[in-house]
């Protein structure tokens, strides 16, 4: 992009934040032995959302259990990567913000159609070519961030938190699937670790309330124990050192395979304009076009680098948006030491399984906090909006259209597969919902 004054993304109101709800900014370095456990905590937020994809593609595709774990440490290697471009900065890639990347379940649907007639090779081709969309579309961030008024961000980071809220609430119950799915005991463990967090949040000091999330996952660890929750096998089994190979598997171009991975670039790439733009609210950063711009095209570049090291697209991570407003930690430098700890454990496989074998209720107990506190940073924007009838329009229609398609999935069954791509995440359907209501809505009324 070039030089010169920066339209800026929110107005002076809409970042007014109390000042002491940050602890640390987005440029502040906390000392190197507090910033380890902060990122320790993005990644535990991120960690089942990164290895999820693979896994779930992986079994689709018949992998062995050796392609698996290869396949695992790959997307955690490169999504280390991803997060430490985005959030340090490479020349013109990254938005430096705080926000973890990874692999986005947007993905499973095209991975598996390509990988069951075109094998991994196929799905690391298409990762690779398609990745230019989000390249391209970078460069053009700047004209469109025009159409994106508080009464839309707001809509969009509200419907980010309201969206992913169900994923939490399945954690808490034991995960999707899981035969005491919705047990006492589950759901006791998940709102202990919600109070112990929620306690610590509010009444320590210092590092305990800045890592109340991790401190409150760690004692939910310990409680599981004695449940019978906490299977340790995964960690005696996992290798000590996994190195990255570029094209393990090989890599085959098709022009079918990259045409259904576009859907799901052009998905993602309104999410990470959504995600973007509400790490920003919840630092308390005035986001200008440019720097989302980049960070739009550190989604670009981390997905054609995954390509080549055999792993899935990259993207950035709602999940993490939610652990700022609650812990006051905006830093950089912690998402940075975050990607670090991200490559190391897709390089130190024991590392990676110390935090899989995290039973579903305790993240749940963190992650319906973290989702939540999304939701309240988009509300805090619409306080910015004039309620007009054309307003309340826009937010009411998006917001009703984007939880529609999430809580009835099947509203979309009859529609093209390249079409249900696009629309069955809630956060892209509430976004060009409100997206074209701005633009043809009478601004009059």
């Amino acid at each position: 992009m070039g030089s010169g004054k920066v339209e800026s993304v929110k107005t002076k109101d809409e970042c007014k934040v109390v000042k002491d709800e940050l602890r640390y900014k987005i440029d502040d370095r906390p000392p190197v032995k507090v910033a380890i456990p902060l990122a320790i905590q993005n990644i535990v937020a991120a960690f089942s959302g990164i290895v999820a994809v693979p896994l779930v593609v992986g079994g689709a595709l018949g992998l062995s259990v050796a392609e698996m774990a290869f396949l695992v440490n790959s997307t955690l290697f490169m999504a280390g990567v991803a997060t430490f471009i985005q959030a340090y900065g490479v020349g013109p890639v990254g938005a430096r913000l705080p926000c973890v990347m990874g692999t986005d379940f947007t993905f499973v649907g095209p991975s598996i159609a390509v990988g069951s007639s075109m094998g991994l090779p196929g799905i690391f081709g298409a990762t690779l070519i398609a990745s230019f969309v989000e390249i391209i579309l970078s460069r053009f961030i700047r004209p469109l961030m025009k159409i994106f008024p508080p009464v839309v961000t707001g809509t969009v980071v509200t419907l980010i938190g309201l969206t992913i809220l169900p994923v939490s609430v399945d954690w808490a119950a034991g995960g999707v699937g899981s035969p005491d799915y919705g047990s006492l005991r589950n759901v006791f463990l998940a709102l202990t670790v919600m109070i112990i967090i929620m306690i610590l949040n509010q009444w320590g000091k210092g590092f305990i309330s800045a890592g109340s999330i991790l401190i409150g996952i760690i004692c939910g660890y310990i409680i599981s124990i004695p449940m019978g929750l906490l299977d340790t096998t995964p960690v005696k089994e996992a290798s000590w050192l996994s190195f990255p190979t570029p094209f393990k598997f090989g890599i085959k171009f098709s022009l079918t395979a990259i045409l259904a991975f576009i859907p799901a670039y052009l998905v993602t790439t309104i999410e990470s304009v959504g995600d973007l733009i509400a790490v920003g609210q919840a630092s308390n950063h005035k986001l200008s076009s440019d720097e989302l711009s980049r960070g739009i095209l550190a989604d670009g570049v981390g997905s054609f680098l995954a390509g080549i090291f055999n792993a899935g697209p990259n993207t950035s991570f709602s999940q993490n948006v939610g652990i700022i407003p609650i812990t006051g930690v905006a830093s950089r430098f912690v998402v940075v030491i975050a990607g670090i700890i991200l490559m190391l454990s897709g390089i130190f496989p024991k590392l990676g399984a110390l935090i899989a074998i995290m039973p579903q209720p305790v993240l749940g107990g963190a992650g319906i906090m973290m989702f939540g506190m999304i939701a309240v940073g988009g509300i805090k924007i619409l306080k910015q909006v004039n309620f007009t009838r054309r307003n309340s329009l826009v937010v009411a229609i998006s917001i009703g259209l984007g939880l529609a398609v999430v809580v009835r999935p099947g509203i979309l069954e009859h529609f093209p597969q390249g079409i249900r791509t696009i629309l069955e995440s809630g956060i892209t359907t509430g976004t060009i919902s409100a997206l074209i209501l701005n633009l043809i809505l009478p601004k009059k009324i």
